[in-house]
């Protein structure tokens, strides 16, 4: 079976939806998984944002970039496990990578994984613990909420950005939200507000993983 870039979008959602959990466990160097960010298609990629757990600054982040294909099955996909043990490989000790791997993407460092170079830490007991927990507090499905969560990135103790799709569109709209806010008038409105296109941020946002951004911190 081919893939296609909807199986693609499916698994950018299904990493996000574990890794998110994340953002309050430290990685093996302190740092935290601070974004999951959808690389834009045809780009069959991940890109997780890990840095100190509360900073507003943009160059104390390094994201990512992961190859979703896995090593001699190009028709398989690495699942959210497997993503999450190359992060915290790449987050343990000094590593040390060629220029050609290395990039910027909005002010953050941007690191081209080989995942060929790296070998992937295995769950621990608190995984296997977390793992039981959540799955008989919220049960995996399938079915995801509309609009469905592609990935998300702290970018201040105050502001979150969501990358989110809605109704079978692939195409990622990105909203800023402010945490304190209203959080359940907003979630009940989501799936309105992101059609809402007069709401989009004019000109370039410098954002590569939407295709547009609404603001709606003073929402």
């Amino acid at each position: 079976m081919t893939l296609t870039y909807d199986d693609i979008a499916e698994q950018q959602a299904d990493i996000a939806r574990l890794l998110l959990h994340h953002i309050h466990a430290p990685l093996a160097d302190g740092r935290f998984i601070r974004g999951v960010l959808p690389s834009p298609p045809p780009v069959t990629e991940v890109r997780v944002v890990t840095g100190p757990q509360r900073t507003s600054a943009s160059d104390d982040l390094t994201a990512w970039e992961i190859p979703l294909r896995t090593i001699g099955d190009p028709e398989e996909l690495a699942g959210p496990n497997d993503v999450l043990g190359i992060v915290r490989a790449l987050n343990t000790g000094t590593q040390i990578f060629s220029s050609s791997r290395v990039d910027t993407v909005m002010g953050m460092t941007l690191i081209h994984v080989d995942p060929a170079q790296v070998a992937p830490v295995g769950p621990g007991e608190c995984d296997n613990a977390f793992t039981i927990l959540r799955t008989l507090t919220c049960p995996w499905t399938e079915e995801q909420p509309d609009p469905r969560l592609r990935g998300f990135l702290l970018q201040s103790p105050d502001r979150m950005r969501l990358y989110v799709d809605h109704e079978e569109d692939t195409d990622v709209v990105a909203a800023d939200v402010r945490p304190s806010g209203a959080l359940t008038a907003l979630l009940a409105a989501l799936p309105s507000l992101i059609e809402e296109v007069e709401r989009t941020v004019p000109g370039d946002v410098g954002d590569p993983h939407c295709s547009r951004l609404i603001n709606l911190t003073d929402w």
